[in-house]
């Protein structure tokens, strides 16, 4: 379990999907323009955990309360060592900057070797052009924009288009 100041990051664990639950129907107002709000999912993301997608929570240090879940999916080995970066943050959480801090500590993970590393070269995220609070995220942590994909998820019954952000390990502060 890596910490900083106010927040820690863990896998998920079966003991996890009340409070997940809760956390989602909380938020969906917050969620719903962006992604799906699915609180009985969290059975599902913990049988889709492995070698393609991981899944970090991230909590609040001081009364572990949920503050978000970070996908790490699409991990591509070999050549490429590339994942997709996703998040979703929880009321009341949001906006309170504890999710950069556990966006930190998984860009650190995923860069990272050894036992508890990803061992990735490369990280992406994808943002929908409206979402001004995560296209805020990805510019604070340094991710690079690297262009526009027109319909590239299918959300919330339409083709959403997205803007391409993306990061490499010689380009993270953290490993410095």
């Amino acid at each position: 379990m890596m910490s900083s100041m106010r927040v820690y990051i863990r896998p998920p664990r079966p003991s996890d999907e009340r409070q997940y639950s809760e956390a989602v129907v909380r938020s969906a107002d917050h969620l719903s323009p962006w992604n799906p709000v699915e609180p009985d999912g969290f059975p599902d993301l913990l049988r889709r955990q492995g070698p393609t997608l991981r899944t970090f929570m991230v909590f609040d240090q001081e009364d572990d309360g949920l503050v978000g879940r970070v996908n790490v999916a699409n991990i591509v080995r070999a050549r490429f060592r590339n994942g997709a970066l996703g998040y979703d943050s929880y009321v009341p959480y949001a906006g309170t900057g504890r999710m950069t801090e556990g966006l930190r500590l998984i860009v650190d993970r995923c860069f990272s070797g050894g036992p508890d590393g990803l061992g990735l070269h490369r990280l992406e995220i994808n943002v929908q052009p409206e979402n001004a609070r995560s296209l805020a995220m990805a510019k604070r942590l340094g991710f690079r924009h690297e262009g526009f994909s027109p319909r590239m998820l299918y959300l919330n019954d339409a083709w959403r288009d997205h803007e391409r952000f993306a990061l490499t390990a010689e380009e993270w502060p953290g490993l410095g």
